[in-house]
This record gives C-alpha cells, sequence and structure tokens, in this order.
C-alpha cells in the first residue's frame, strides 16, 4: 500500500475557483481532471511527487451525485464551506481488502478533457462517511503513464496531519499507518470534533505551506 492522493472538497465558489485559490498558495496550476460520471462529480488535480497527486472535488446536479456515496461525501463537506475530504491509499490487491473488511469493490472511471480515460476500483467510502479519519483504497487499472501523479516534481507533501485514533485507523488498513504513507511523516491529534484528515504541509516554489 501507499498514498495515493489527498482529496479537498470545493468551497461554495465550485471546484474551479477552489483549485485556483489552492494553486496560488502552492505555486502550481491544477488541471481539469474531468467528470465522474458513476459518482456525480468531477474533479481538478494537482501533481506531486512521489506519484500522488492533490485532486479538488465537487459533486454536480447530476442524479448520480444522490445515489453514490462518494457524491454524498463531497456534498456534505462542501455544504459545510468545502476543505479537506481524506486520503485515499493506493494497493495492488484490493481483495486482500474486500476480504478483510467484508465489502466489494466498485468500478469508477473518469474522462480528461482531451478523451483519454481513467479507470479504477475503489472500496471504503463507506468508512469514510462513518468516520472521516478513515481512508478509502483504490487499485488503478488505467497504464502508470496517465496516473494523475504525472509530471510532479515541484511540489513535496512533506507531512499531514490527522485527528483521530492512531489505533483505529491501523486496524482499517490491516498495518502501519507508518507503512502505508511511507516517507510522509503523520501527526496524530485529537479531535476536537469530528475527526479526520485536517491539515496537509507541502514544500513549493512558494516555500514551506501548511493548507
Amino acid at each position: 500500500m501507499r498514498l495515493d492522493h489527498l482529496s479537498y472538497a470545493a468551497g461554495p465558489d465550485g471546484a474551479r475557483s477552489t483549485a485556483g485559490e489552492l494553486g496560488r498558495l502552492l505555486g502550481s496550476e491544477f488541471v481539469d481532471g474531468g467528470f465522474h460520471p458513476r459518482f456525480g462529480t468531477r474533479n481538478f488535480t494537482l501533481a506531486l511527487a512521489g506519484g500522488r497527486y492533490l485532486e479538488v472535488v465537487e459533486v454536480l446536479d447530476h442524479p448520480a451525485a444522490d445515489k453514490a456515496v462518494f457524491g454524498q461525501v463531497v456534498r456534505a463537506r462542501s455544504a459545510e464551506g468545502g476543505g479537506w475530504l481524506g486520503w485515499v491509499v493506493a494497493t495492488e490487491d484490493l481483495a486482500e481488502v474486500e476480504t478483510r473488511i467484508g465489502r466489494q469493490a466498485i468500478e469508477g472511471h473518469r474522462h480528461l478533457p482531451d478523451g483519454t480515460r481513467l479507470e479504477w476500483r475503489q472500496l471504503g467510502v463507506r468508512g469514510l462517511q462513518s468516520d472521516p479519519q478513515l481512508p478509502f483504497f483504490v487499485q488503478w487499472r488505467s497504464d502508470a503513464g496517465i496516473h494523475p501523479s504525472v509530471g510532479g516534481g515541484d511540489i513535496d507533501l512533506l507531512g499531514v496531519e490527522i485527528a483521530g485514533s492512531q489505533q483505529r485507523v491501523e486496524e482499517w488498513l490491516g498495518g502501519s499507518a507508518d507503512k502505508a504513507l511511507a516517507d510522509i511523516p503523520i501527526q496524530w491529534v485529537a479531535p476536537r470534533g469530528q475527526p479526520g484528515l485536517i491539515a496537509a504541509t507541502f514544500g513549493t516554489p512558494n516555500g514551506v505551506v501548511r493548507v
């Protein structure tokens, strides 16, 4: 397992505006990541060093958004004003995760503006919905050459802060959270409200930036 990406819910002005604000802070521009037809959402992405990326996601006025758990989660977070939604771990073997947590993965895909189709399977968004400190899991089916992290290098993820229980997260992961995040330090803090990802620190052309 490895950290694949961090997800940030759009604020009241929408994903394009939120991505623009974050891009100015981080000294780089997000790109249009396309529409998720199964979830009723769309995103903008920013490639990071180390095979990771950052996404800003928004819910759309689309029937799928009311049915899909991911659409529901994004809608709820954006209704609160937007902000960190969660963190996502990539694995080469979702079957092991399916067995361990007793749920089946679902298919996901989106089309980039140039028509490129990205495909993956994902699992665990219901866990994120009920307990936002928990990551969800993806297994990419598309070629690594079109992963959203391609082209990253100017921006490093230096660390994340998670409000919650390290023990609970590691039970969910089936192992060490430090191992899943590899070289990314985790700061665990006691929740003052809802648990979850509360901040990330980046090394950027603008210096060290905490979001």
